[in-house]
């Protein structure tokens, strides 16, 4: 029972990498003794969260552009380069886009639903061999997609792409929990309430008045991120696949 949290000596990839939760998660796994792969658009601001984290641990940056498939393409092509097992894919990397109902552009659809929905199942099938060389049936490989709340109940602002999105990651995670589990690679998501982040730094202003929203009075935390993705990736949830764990401090069902 003592080891059921233990993560050390895994290898995993985290998506999104070198900011907000996926720094989060990044920086647990690193901490955990995890061999943790960061990719994100930008190499220089990737390069710098890597470095950082490498001062506790190992960690390796991958820049690689996930909206486009060729991006996607090459970038599992450098991680089956680099490894031959891979037990923890974060499908974290997203994109938001907000504009009135009448004036919402296609461009603002094409953009949100590429990187958040179809590079999620893309890097997930060209990573499979990896995975799959990874799970048992005691310890499964781990896929973990990032949803969000606003893909569970209405959200109020006007990202129309970014919820209908999230929406589709948690049903596909639905979906792959149940063809890959013969494969003994487990797939869950979690759905994030308000973490900060560049995607809600335009609401960190108002964080103490949200917090009231919010049944648990705050906003999440790196521990929180970093925790629930500990816990999915452990032995501890080895018996856990297609659910789509809430992160919310209570948001959600407070309606």
């Amino acid at each position: 029972m003592k080891d059921l949290f233990k993560l050390q000596g895994k290898v995993a990839v985290v998506t999104g990498g070198s900011r907000g939760i996926g720094a989060m998660i990044a920086r647990g796994f690193v901490q955990s003794g995890v061999k943790t792969y960061i990719t994100a658009r930008r190499a220089d601001e990737l390069q710098a969260t890597a470095d950082e984290l490498s001062r506790i641990g190992e960690c390796i940056a991958v820049p690689g552009n996930l909206a486009e498939s060729e991006g996607v393409a090459a970038f599992a092509k450098e991680i089956a380069a680099r490894e031959s097992k891979v037990d923890i894919l974060i499908n974290n990397a997203g994109a938001s886009w907000g504009a009135p109902l009448d004036e919402f552009p296609e461009s603002g659809w094409d953009k949100v639903m590429d990187l958040n929905v179809k590079s999620v199942f893309f890097l997930t099938q060209a990573l499979l061999s990896q995975l799959r060389a990874s799970g048992t049936a005691e310890d499964p490989a781990r896929v973990v997609n990032i949803g969000s709340i606003n893909g569970l109940s209405y959200a109020p602002l006007q990202n129309y792409s970014y919820t209908a999105s999230k929406a589709a990651v948690h049903h596909l995670t639905r979906q792959l929990a149940v063809d890959l589990a013969s494969s003994n690679v487990n797939v869950n998501a979690i759905a994030p309430g308000f973490f900060p982040s560049k995607m809600t730094a335009h609401l960190l202003e108002h964080e103490a008045e949200m917090a009231k929203a919010i049944p648990r009075g705050r906003i999440g935390t790196p521990e929180d991120a970093a925790g629930t993705a500990i816990y999915l990736c452990s032995r501890a949830s080895a018996f856990v696949t297609g659910h789509i764990l809430v992160l919310d401090g209570g948001q959600d069902v407070s309606g």
